[in-house]
């Protein structure tokens, strides 16, 4: 299968616009869209400092495992019925 690969941005209404393919016309073709490296690892980041902050609040510093691991088994239980 033959790989070509383009970087192009989401215009404002959302859509992508790719001309100029190496593939003749009506060729079927797969389309992969991923967001870049740039803006999952700043999303990443972003969620790491946003957890950091939550883990730090007095309300976290209270809380036990074992009400962690009940909040958690409550949830699952709600998810099986």
């Amino acid at each position: 299968m033959d790989t070509y690969r383009v970087r192009t941005k989401v215009s404002k209404d959302g859509q992508l616009s790719i001309t100029g393919l190496p593939f003749r016309a009506g060729a079927e073709v797969e389309v992969t869209v991923r967001a870049e490296q740039q803006d999952r690892q700043a999303l990443a980041n972003d969620l790491k400092a946003l957890f950091k902050e939550m883990q730090a609040l007095p309300q976290a510093q209270t809380i036990t495992e074992e009400e962690i691991a009940a909040e958690i088994a409550a949830y699952r239980a709600s998810k099986e019925k």
